[in-house]
């Protein structure tokens, strides 16, 4: 079983603060104010998903139905929808400020919401943190539809931010995606 790691009120309110300013930048649209809070050395990840049969040889066991089991990485035989670093994101992030991204244009409409914030570890100055999100995406003339996963993040401490997030898993609900983009910064 993972515990939490033990935050006062005000280090849990400091962190749930940063999350949330970090939503209301990508909701904003503020993307190069969102490239701030992340390392230079940041591992963006997003595993594909299978839907795996359960090993019944672990009965009784919780390991039996773990989410890990689910998850493809990049040294399994899978792919990964998103293995990104801060050139790719930067990369990301300029494209949509590009008159020829018609991608995006009229941009999406997006509203984050993010919860379940739990620190579940420090490791010297690293926080190993999950939360849960949910992102609704909008865009004019086209269906709505609801993203939700949750996300295992690495921050260190730093002084214009508070943190920098060195490592982010997206891990979405989802085993086949049948959304229309999934080029969305979670």
């Amino acid at each position: 079983m993972t515990t939490s790691y033990p935050l006062n009120t005000e280090q849990q309110l400091q962190l749930e603060q940063y999350y949330y300013r970090e939503a209301r930048l990508l909701d904003s649209r503020q993307y190069q104010q969102w490239l701030t809070l992340l390392s230079q050395d940041i591992s963006y990840t997003m595993p594909s998903r299978s839907n795996v049969q359960i090993d019944n040889r672990e009965r009784g066991n919780e390991a039996m139905l773990s989410i890990e089991h689910e998850l493809e990485q990049a040294e399994s035989m899978g792919c990964p929808i998103r293995e990104e670093n801060i050139i790719h994101l930067s990369v990301r992030v300029e494209r949509a400020y590009k008159m020829n991204s018609w991608s995006e244009n009229p941009p999406a409409r997006t509203r984050r919401i993010i919860g379940n914030i739990e620190a579940l570890r420090a490791e010297q100055e690293a926080l190993e943190v999950v939360s849960n999100f949910h992102l609704h995406y909008s865009r004019p003339g086209h269906a709505t539809t609801l993203y939700s996963g949750q996300r295992q993040d690495r921050l260190l401490p730093d002084g214009d931010t508070v943190f920098k997030i060195v490592r982010r898993i997206v891990i979405m609900d989802y085993a086949i995606i049948e959304a229309p983009t999934m080029g969305l910064l979670f």
